[in-house]
């Protein structure tokens, strides 16, 4: 049997009680995050189910396999972004020194920064940190 250990963590000075998650169409689906108030302090209402697919007694829930197939088309489309960015990146690169610029724009890069930290709390800093770097490579 498989078994996944999980912690989830949430920064609770950042997070908003709802973010809006584009789907397929690009409209919004909300997806709501509890408060550490409702939820004992712990700042997740993940239940064992909910984190590994599994009730306490073991038997597999008919949703797991579903999200799973979900969560699997996310990271898909998120890997297509990434490496549409990537493209895109480039080519402003390209522009920037052909134009006799510098290849990386200090200042955008803080804007990213701060967009994604504002989104997604101190966690968000890191993912575009690592998202520039895949994106411009090493400076």
């Amino acid at each position: 049997m498989d078994t996944v250990n999980a912690t989830t963590t949430t920064d609770t000075a950042s997070s908003p009680d709802a973010a809006s998650i584009p789907d397929a169409t690009g409209a919004g689906s909300t997806a709501s995050t509890a408060s550490p108030a409702s939820t004992g302090g712990t700042g997740s209402t993940a239940s064992a189910a909910d984190v590994n697919g599994s009730t306490a007694d073991g038997a597999a829930t008919g949703d797991a396999t579903g999200a799973r197939s979900r969560i699997d088309e996310l990271d898909a489309r998120i890997i297509a972004l990434v490496q549409e960015r990537r493209a895109v990146s480039a080519g402003i690169q390209r522009a920037r020194i052909e134009a006799g610029g510098r290849r990386v724009h200090l200042a955008r890069e803080m804007e990213i920064l701060d967009r994604y930290r504002g989104e997604l709390g101190r966690p968000g800093t890191q993912l575009a940190m690592t998202l520039l770097a895949l994106c411009r490579g090493a400076l």
